[in-house]
């Protein structure tokens, strides 16, 4: 299913579809795509970074690191890199060296490993909401925490190389930019001190690319965002698929319920 513009429509709009993906996110991954050992849990927090969807590590503690051989859907790799366009990387994170220490757990003491976020308007429509996004991805990225970030909207004012370029921003390749005909984002991040980013630009009108979510430096498990996109999709009112489709245009039904009203 082709993406959609989601300029279309308000954030509100938005929001409801975003709900319903980030549950079938959650659904996929706890669907046999992640080892027995972790699971995920949609996840909301007022401010900054959501995430939406949190995938934690049930603790051993035994002290033991968790494990790279992971079974089920998980990938190495070193055996297969994510089919992604931009694959940028660091000697040293920036934001990991200047951080301090600290522990970051679910309130029932199971361990965050990774976060996926759909972005929302609210996100970078402003400074302040890009500000605050971007200091709590890098808080994440320097703690260890590994991202999934989806922009299904096209770069702002506040934002001009997109939502990677704003995470990124001084390791970012000096020639990085979004072209027009791709202007959408997809960015998979491994955190800690040797952070990189596996970006795939897109467009509306595209399939939403399988994207990684790593559990480890060295493992991910593949994130099936077309099926789940289209999952949330069909549960949309019928009225807001046929605007977003750009078979309905709400400003003209607008007019033609409130003419027949008599509303002047």
């Amino acid at each position: 299913m082709p993406v959609h513009d989601w300029t279309r429509v308000d954030a509100g709009i938005f929001h409801a579809f975003h709900h319903d993906w980030i549950t079938d996110i959650s659904r996929a991954l706890n669907g046999g795509l992640l080892p027995s050992e972790y699971y995920a849990l949609p996840e909301q927090i007022a401010s900054g970074l959501g995430p939406d969807v949190l995938t934690l590590r049930r603790p051993s503690g035994n002290g033991v690191p968790p494990r790279t051989d992971l079974p089920g859907s998980t990938v190495a790799l070193a055996v297969a890199p994510p089919k992604v366009r931009i694959r940028m990387g660091s000697e040293a994170n920036r934001y990991a060296a200047k951080a301090k220490t600290v522990t970051i757990r679910h309130v029932s003491n199971h361990l965050i490993v990774a976060m996926v976020e759909i972005v929302s308007p609210g996100n970078k429509n402003n400074q302040n909401g890009l500000n605050a996004f971007v200091r709590k991805a890098r808080e994440a990225l320097a703690t260890g925490i590994h991202l999934l970030l989806i922009d299904l909207f096209p770069p702002s004012s506040c934002d001009p190389l997109g939502i990677h370029g704003a995470v990124w921003g001084e390791d970012c390749d000096p020639n990085y930019s979004l072209s027009a005909d791709k202007p959408l984002t997809c960015v998979a991040y491994i955190g800690g001190a040797g952070a990189e980013a596996f970006v795939e630009p897109f467009a509306v009108g595209d399939a939403l690319p399988e994207m990684p979510l790593f559990l480890s430096p060295e493992m991910y498990v593949p994130v099936p965002l077309e099926s789940t996109y289209q999952s949330a999709w069909e549960g949309m009112p019928a009225y807001w698929r046929d605007v977003l489709t750009g078979k309905l245009d709400p400003g003209a039904a607008h007019d033609a319920e409130t003419s027949g009203r008599g509303v002047p």
